[in-house]
């Protein structure tokens, strides 16, 4: 099977690894996830209100990243505004209907499986696209901007916001995990505002760039202002600097005080911090009445050919000139290109373990305990051993990919947490783990038509409340191609 051609600005890998990340941590954990969405939210929909003269009309919208899709909810319902939610994950934008029932919600936005270096609408058909914490995971975002700039009218309005700021005072040792997953001493430098001052781009890219989202923290206050000068006529900005603890407080006065304007730049830029821009496109909007958005396949086109996309009996998404296809699946069109769609979205494959899918009771061998957890973040927990048998079904080198999940007693032993994989028979590599919480483990494989793949775990641990020894959990295992 060939392999899908390679965007300098986000990888094929990338993208799998999105696609994986997404479908887990939407709604893996219910709860938590909508109370981190509600505060999202907030914090979206104060930029939008500030920025609310700026913007003008939202209507059709596009969010780009949109994860489970709830700012897109907030727009749809808040703002009252009609449009897209577009996101790599169709899996993610599919768990996230469940918001509409939870929150009470009158109003759905359209939702589509894209990608954004080839959004699959019409030039010049949105009047609003917005973004959040996308940007910054494209090695090129002058490409994400291109085809933003492609697809809003004269006159339209592309917000992004939480997007990283390069911070200049740093020795940038490590990246660090987020503040649920981090060490003792780092949880203590983190209060007092001193751990920023030590790691490798912002607090948290760990787990991103663990899971293969690779993440590009390189822009600066000077390198957004010039690429955003080079394709928007207008602008208004927002910049949120980090005060956490004395050791960021002390330098944020420091730095505004020394300022020659008062302002909160040069903080912006010894510190980091995000970034919200609200930029507008050259030209007049089209005048005219609105859009009837019932017909809203009038504004998508085939991400193969570019031809206009028809909506048939079926509700099927249709181009008007090849055999591209997409069918409402659960609520979600996916209109990823033919040649990546296929490899993204694999089904049911002898190469795939994916503990979500129901498929995958037929992989496991020994050692495996009963299916829990929600949406997407389906697993097993295991005890000493557990084995799964995969058999590969695409050509060139193979790579082995696992998901799994640290508990915090599995470091409360006294022993070495530790994955030790052997491969038919022969070991393959010796995993240490060093804190709690998501974990993936890579390594190649010998060439072989299949796979049986055991799992030594340790140590044991039991919580007193279970009569079953535990070590760790996993989620996914895979065969991927080695880049």
């Amino acid at each position: 099977m060939r392999r899908p051609a390679q965007d300098a600005a986000q990888s094929f890998s990338v993208k799998q690894a999105q696609v994986e990340f997404h479908n887990f941590a939407s709604l893996g954990e219910p709860e938590r996830a909508f109370r981190i969405y509600a505060e999202e939210n907030v914090r979206r929909g104060s930029i939008l209100r500030n920025h609310r003269e700026f913007i003008g009309p939202m209507t059709p919208f596009l969010e780009i990243g949109a994860n489970a899709g709830h700012t897109s909810y907030m727009l749809a319902n808040e703002f009252g505004a009609d449009g897209f939610a577009l996101d790599i994950s169709a899996d993610a934008l599919r768990h996230g209907l469940v918001l509409r029932d939870v929150w009470g919600l009158a109003k759905s936005p359209v939702r589509i499986a894209g990608d954004a270096l080839h959004l699959p609408f019409q030039d010049g058909s949105l009047g609003f696209v917005m973004t959040c914490q996308t940007l910054s995971q494209f090695m090129d975002i002058d490409a994400v901007f291109r085809e933003v700039h492609r697809v809003l009218a004269p006159g339209g309005v592309f917000l992004f916001c939480e997007e990283p700021l390069r911070r200049q005072l740093s020795l940038r040792l490590y990246r660090c995990p987020y503040y649920d997953t981090m060490k003792p001493w780092e949880r203590k430098l983190f209060d007092w505002g001193l751990l920023g001052y030590l790691v490798k781009d912002v607090i948290g890219a760990h787990q991103e760039e663990s899971f293969g989202i690779r993440q590009n923290h390189t822009m600066g206050l000077r390198e957004w202002h010039a690429l955003i000068d080079r394709y928007f006529a207008a602008k208004e900005w927002d910049v949120f600097v980090p005060q956490r603890g004395w050791g960021e407080k002390l330098m944020h006065k420091l730095a505004v005080r020394l300022d020659r304007h008062g302002s909160e730049w040069l903080a912006a830029r010894m510190l980091g911090g995000a970034l919200a821009g609200v930029c507008r496109k050259a030209g007049e909007p089209p005048a005219g009445e609105e859009a009837d958005f019932a017909k809203f396949e009038d504004l998508l086109r085939c991400p193969d050919c570019h031809a206009r996309l028809g909506r048939d009996g079926t509700d099927t998404l249709v181009c008007t000139s090849c055999n591209y296809e997409a069918p409402n699946e659960g609520g979600v069109y996916n209109v990823i290109r033919s040649a990546e769609r296929k490899d993204l979205y694999p089904g049911d494959r002898e190469d795939l373990i994916d503990f979500s899918r129901a498929s995958h009771a037929s992989h496991l061998l020994e050692g495996w305990y009963e299916l829990e957890g929600d949406f997407g973040n389906k697993y097993r927990w295991v005890g000493k051993r557990a084995s799964v048998k995969l058999t590969r079904v695409q050509e060139g080198p193979q790579r082995l990919r696992i998901r799994g999940h640290a508990h915090e007693l599995l470091f409360q032993q006294g022993q070495p947490a530790e994955v030790n994989v052997r491969v038919n028979g022969v070991q393959l590599r010796r995993f240490g783990l060093d804190r709690t919480g998501l974990f993936i483990l890579e390594a190649d494989l010998p060439d072989a038509p299949e796979y049986t793949i055991q799992l030594d775990c340790s140590p044991l641990w039991n919580d007193s409340i279970d009569d079953r020894n535990f070590t760790m959990s996993f989620s996914m295992i895979r065969l991927v191609q080695a880049d």
